[in-house]
């Protein structure tokens, strides 16, 4: 207890500092898979993405983040043990912090999208079991999220695919594309809005004391799908046939109906994104704060204050602004060729996938989603239509993460312990 009312203020300016080098690395990378469909498909720039981030990554974590964040990130730990000597959690938390945003450091400047979520589980688990006990470890918990790696990715990339097909089908193979495009483009808009007003609501608006039943929430997620379609249909009115680029791509029209679409995922994406995941990067700073302020007491949850979520949210902008385009890079340009109606269907899979997920409480990564879905679009195209070079190496880079963040962290983990112990 005295480490803590000696050092409290100190550790207080470093889970700062450490919560927001891990929110930028967050918007490097995380966020950047996000919105990289949208860019790779040529539907907005990497100026239009940072923005639409910047007000629906914001919007995502403020109205959908939830107030209250687990302290002891997703009950991966029992911090039991060591309720008499909190300063272990503080070093703990505070380790992980810094080694989840050295990795993600790392895997935006090479270009690899990976999972925060699993960065920061990784380091969690590595400063627990070198700081508390192998016991301290919830282990299923472990085998669940690991079991995802595979789960996750199959399941975006088989909606993907599902979505590509019925595209060609309603669609492209039609007498006249361009027609049946402005025809069933409102309908994939519907979808999206509908999607997301789900993801929205079935994740997190307790805070703003809003609980709905499930058939509350489908009717006002329809409600709003209909004024999203709507208003994607007037975008949609204004795409005239373009002649000239039909001479060269046969298509090109219809790819003009999808990229109004394509702006609609994009916002979508963020603010599930933001909803999801902004959280995951300040939970521990949250916990370390919540220690220090109550003077060393251990608990589960803690409140999370809205100049944190403020925090998270600059850092995650300022992280896709000066380093994300190397991972829009590679979702959205080197797994496969997109175009808008491919970059639409992965992204919408990938909403998708992040609903379901979230009412079936699987831990899953929405950086795996996401490749798994833009995956499922190249299959429509065959397995040629895919760089097998590049999907094995950000693979690899997942398989990499756990043991990363782990090890990074129990070597912080004991530096810290030394210097303040």
């Amino acid at each position: 207890m005295e480490i803590i009312t000696e050092w409290g203020t100190v550790f207080l300016v470093l889970a700062v500092i450490f919560g927001f080098y891990m929110t930028w690395g967050i918007g490097a990378n995380d966020v950047a898979n996000a919105m990289g469909t949208s860019v790779g498909s040529g539907a907005i720039t990497v100026k239009q993405a940072i923005i639409i981030a910047a007000v629906f990554e914001f919007a995502g974590a403020f109205l959908a983040g939830g107030q209250v964040t687990a302290t002891i990130r997703k009950g991966i730990i029992d911090p039991s043990a060591i309720v008499g000597q909190p300063e272990l959690l503080v070093y703990g938390m505070l380790a992980a912090l810094l080694a989840a945003a050295v990795w993600l450091m790392i895997a935006s400047t090479r270009g690899w999208p990976v999972s925060t979520t699993h960065t920061i589980v990784g380091a969690i688990v590595g400063f627990a079991m070198a700081g508390i006990g192998m016991d301290a470890v919830k282990w299923a918990k472990i085998g669940s999220i690991v079991a995802s790696w595979l789960v996750s990715p199959l399941v975006g990339g088989t909606i993907a695919l599902l979505l590509m097909i019925s595209i060609r089908k309603l669609i492209l193979n039609a007498d006249n594309p361009f027609e049946r495009a402005k025809t069933w483009a409102p309908v994939y808009v519907f979808l999206v809005g509908w999607i997301v007003s789900l993801v929205t609501m079935f994740k997190g608006l307790k805070h703003l004391k809003l609980e709905l039943t499930g058939i509350e929430s489908f009717i006002v997620a329809t409600v709003i799908g209909i004024i999203v379609a709507f208003i994607g249909k007037l975008m949609i009115n204004r795409v005239k046939v373009d002649t000239a680029a039909d001479k060269d791509f046969h298509h090109a029209s219809v790819e003009k109906v999808f990229t109004p679409l394509m702006i609609f995922t994009a916002c979508a994406m963020a603010f599930a994104h933001g909803s999801n995941d902004v959280a995951n990067g300040i939970g521990p700073m949250a916990a370390v704060v919540s220690i220090v302020e109550s003077g060393g007491q251990v608990g589960q949850k803690a409140a999370l204050p809205l100049w944190i979520l403020l925090l998270g949210g600059v850092g995650i902008v300022i992280g896709l602004a000066t380093m994300g385009y190397k991972v829009m890079q590679t979702i959205g340009t080197k797994i496969t060729e997109l175009t808008p109606t491919r970059g639409y269907c992965a992204t919408l899979a990938a909403a998708v996938t992040v609903v379901i997920a979230s009412k079936t409480g699987l831990p899953v990564s929405t950086t795996h989603i996401a490749v798994g879905a833009v995956m499922g679009v190249g299959l429509a195209r065959g397995v040629g239509a895919l760089d097998l070079r590049v999907i094995g190496n950000i693979v690899v880079s997942w398989i990499v993460t756990l043991p990363a963040g782990g090890i990074v962290a129990a070597i912080l983990f004991f530096m810290f312990k030394g210097i303040f112990g």
